[in-house]
């Protein structure tokens, strides 16, 4: 008997206890927020713009995306960065055209070769403006140009590379490509700088094709051939840095001049330890942002000027630390 009611009390017990969760979740339950919770809202950019770069992963070209995109920000634009991995003038086009099918605001490109003509063309054709940055395509019908002056530039490498050798010197010239149309106008500057000096012989010419380790090679390949060369010019961003590293190979540091161009951090660090003497300091900031602002000009149906040059210099270890204009941080002070 006591049994009994000892087993019942505890049903109950049970019951009671599981009475009370039951109320306890319900009211949980209730006090739930079921309204959905309002999604942040997302207001489409007034322009998209494309900017096709030589190469993705290049630090000069990903030093131009920065100035582009700092700039839309202050637009209120989108800057789509798309291009091919490597060099690849077939890839280049083909990105053109998905940009043009795409129907973007703009399009920001490198000139590249005249094989870009006409498809730069048929972007205008279609309605879309074309602004090339770095490298020009002067006989398309692309709207403006922002960048150096590749001639000059390679000019100005041609003098300052005469005065430090004292007009006598035995020159290799390693070039990001034989085909692009900047590389091409930074030797060609180079050489009508030198040709007053008789006594400087540019020895050879080698393609990089845009990469450190062929710039190393190719260099090996000029010392083999010419064992008495004392001088070293890299018309591209990544040729120093490949030239400084066979030469240091070599040990050949104390008796080889090298004159860089533009101003990769690596580069910056073998002028401050002496390895390379100097380099031609671009802009590509200021080329992505001055690029965007006249996109948003023309797409605003203002007229823009034609020739955008932006100013180079020579950098040299007493000019460390540069401005972080210089170095691709930010715009140019006006």
């Amino acid at each position: 008997m006591f049994i009994r009611k000892y087993m019942t009390a505890i049903l109950v017990a049970l019951l009671l206890l599981s009475l009370f969760f039951s109320i306890y979740y319900i009211v949980k339950a209730m006090q739930i927020d079921t309204k959905p919770k309002q999604l942040t809202s997302f207001t489409k950019p007034q322009y998209h713009f494309v900017l096709i770069p030589e190469e993705m992963d290049n630090p000069y070209w990903q030093m131009i995306e920065q100035g582009a995109k700092e700039a839309a920000t202050k637009y209120d634009a989108a800057v789509e960065y798309t291009g091919p991995e490597q060099t690849d003038m077939d890839q280049h086009i083909k990105v053109m055209e998905m940009a043009i099918a795409s129907k973007a605001d703009g399009i920001l490109t490198q000139g590249l070769t005249e094989e870009m003509i006409p498809v730069i063309n048929e972007a205008i054709q279609q309605g879309i403006p074309v602004v090339t940055l770095d490298t020009d395509a002067t006989d398309s019908r692309r709207l403006a140009y922002v960048g150096t002056d590749n001639y000059a530039a390679g000019f100005l490498a041609g003098q300052t590379l005469a005065k430090a050798t004292n007009g006598s010197a035995k020159v290799g010239i390693i070039t990001g490509s034989l085909q692009s149309t900047s590389q091409q106008e930074r030797v060609n500057g180079f050489r009508d700088a030198v040709k007053q000096n008789t006594e400087i012989e540019i020895v050879a010419v080698e393609p990089s094709n845009i990469s450190r380790v062929q710039a190393a090679d190719k260099t090996y390949q000029i010392f083999t051939k010419y064992p008495d060369v004392t001088a070293f010019f890299g018309t591209s961003a990544l040729d120093g840095p490949g030239i400084s590293a066979t030469v240091q190979s070599l040990g050949r540091t104390k008796d080889v001049y090298i004159l860089a161009f533009d101003t990769l951090p690596e580069t910056l660090k073998l002028i401050k330890q002496g390895t390379i003497d100097a380099t031609v300091a671009q802009q590509p900031y200021e080329m992505g942002y001055k690029g965007l602002e006249l996109m948003v000009d023309i797409a605003n149906g203002e007229n823009v000027q034609e020739i955008n040059y932006l100013e180079a210099q020579i950098v040299r270890s007493s000019d460390l630390p540069l401005e972080n204009s210089l170095k691709g941080e930010e715009r140019v002070k006006r």
